[in-house]
């Protein structure tokens, strides 16, 4: 089974940016949808946004449109979560995920079978 190991997370200050890399252990990874998923204690992990596997699909959550970019860059077996004009409130584990049904763009938490392993990404006021 495909491994994902994201990277890329910190502290940053509001308004900073960051770029969250999700590298795969494998080929698979580009035939399969990409997700990313964030998750604050105590809370449910919820949408970030998605990309198809050609990335002609692409879906945001609300809370993240107009500042976060999703992106792939399948000869690298790579995906990329860009987050501009960050704010306090994007503080979470930010975790990506694959969804080998590859005709679909999922949201949710269940449409996803491999998860990584989260990076943190802290946003101070």
């Amino acid at each position: 089974q495909v491994q994902l190991v994201e990277s890329g997370g910190g502290a940053v200050q509001s308004g900073d940016s960051l770029r969250l890399s999700c590298a795969a252990s494998d080929r698979s990874f580009r035939q399969s949808t990409m997700g990313w998923f964030r998750q604050v204690p105590g809370k449910e992990r919820v949408f970030v946004g998605a990309i198809s596997w050609n990335g002609e699909i692409t879906r945001e959550a609300d809370s993240v449109k107009g500042r976060f970019t999703i992106s792939r860059a399948n000869t690298k077996n790579t995906g990329y979560l860009q987050m501009n004009s960050l704010k306090p409130e994007d503080t979470a584990v930010y975790y990506c995920a694959t969804d080998s049904r590859a005709f679909r763009v999922g949201t949710t938490t269940s449409d996803y079978t491999v998860w990584g392993q989260g990076t943190q990404v802290t946003v101070s006021s």
